[in-house]
């Protein structure tokens, strides 16, 4: 199957060019037309010899090529924008984009079709992981994200679809691509690109020694084992006594604070007892916490709490020491939780 052009590095790039006849200045042409004029095909290219444009096709899809676009959702007030897109090989993926303070916009990524992790309040794993996407299909993503906004985004999360770091090779690769300088990448500082895990230890490890100063998101979602276990199956091959020095570790070797994903689900992890369980898990190095109340899906019965509860816990978590914040949802009306419009597509074949 052939791979999005937009995988490749200035150097790789470079070489496609050469493969395809085209002398090396054209590379620079061609890395234009990806991340700053966000070219969706290769007609669009028109500074290119036609010759060098048909050779580049038959060995590398251009952005229409990698994700044909199935679906743009909106919902009314917000500006939130789920895309749905059809991969080379048929497979659906999923691409938010969402709008922030002063005109700002975040893009979110998936990185498998699918997720074999199993969260509870997750639909992206329903219907477990097909494969992990190329680099290329993943900065394909970013890319059109920017062609729809008309420049390039402000921030980048790895938040969609799937788990990073079992993908970590072709995840990291894109992440460098939004990061490399302008022409070459989308040019995206490091702090602005954010890759989320679930709790893959060995992705924590390595990442740490990336190089790069991407920010660390972990998926915690509760205090203690057993209500970890019982939202995310991953807590059972690593669980708080391992992954919670993993962060600390990291935080100690990269200088970086680690943000922890809490999702609220009424009754279960947003008791004043559980606050304090949280203080006392991390409390004992510098970390944040971001509480997300519950988006919910019509698999997993757990409920929404209300504001008042979250501003509660939130407030709790503040009074003891914790940086804490509440995170507004945007998007109920798109289909919200990851992975529900394109199930709800699949649903339909």
């Amino acid at each position: 199957m052939k791979q999005p052009i937009h995988g490749l590095g200035p150097e790789e790039l470079a070489e496609a060019v050469r493969e395809a006849g085209g002398e090396r200045f054209r590379a620079r042409q061609l890395a234009e037309w990806l991340w700053t004029r966000f070219a969706a095909n290769w007609d669009e290219m028109t500074n290119l010899p036609r010759a060098l444009r048909a050779a580049l096709s038959e060995r590398w899809l251009d952005l229409d090529g990698a994700l044909a676009t199935e679906e743009v959702a909106g919902e009314e007030g917000t500006g939130t924008r789920k895309i749905l897109s059809r991969l080379a090989d048929g497979e659906l993926v999923e691409t938010v984009l969402i709008p922030a303070a002063k005109d700002r916009t975040t893009v979110c990524v998936s990185s498998q079709v699918g997720c074999g992790c199993g969260c509870a309040f997750c639909a992206s794993g329903l219907n477990g992981c097909t494969r992990s996407l190329s680099a290329g299909e993943i900065a394909a993503q970013a890319a059109r994200a920017a062609r729809l906004l008309g420049r390039r985004p402000d921030n980048v999360v790895f938040m969609g679809i799937g788990e990073p770091f079992l993908n970590y090779d072709a995840a990291l690769a894109a992440a460098r691509r939004m990061n490399d300088p302008a022409p070459d990448g989308l040019g995206i500082g490091a702090r602005r690109i954010t890759v989320s895990t679930c709790g893959v230890v060995p992705g924590i490890e390595r990442f740490a020694g990336e190089g790069r100063q991407f920010e660390l998101s972990v998926s915690l979602h509760a205090p203690t084992d057993e209500q970890r276990a019982a939202l995310m199956p991953v807590d059972r091959k690593w669980p708080l006594g391992v992954l919670v020095p993993a962060c600390r570790a990291y935080t100690e070797r990269t200088g970086r604070i680690v943000t922890f994903e809490y999702t609220l689900v009424a009754g279960f992890n947003d008791r004043p007892e559980d606050a304090r369980a949280l203080l006392a898990l991390l409390r004992p190095f510098p970390s944040r916490v971001n509480l997300i109340p519950l988006n919910p899906v019509k698999e997993f019965s757990g409920r929404t709490p209300s504001a008042a509860t979250c501003e509660a816990f939130r407030a709790a978590l503040e009074r003891g020491g914790l940086n804490a914040t509440l995170r507004r949802s945007k998007g109920r009306g798109v289909n919200a939780s990851c992975g529900q419009l394109r199930r709800s597509r699949i649903g339909e074949r």
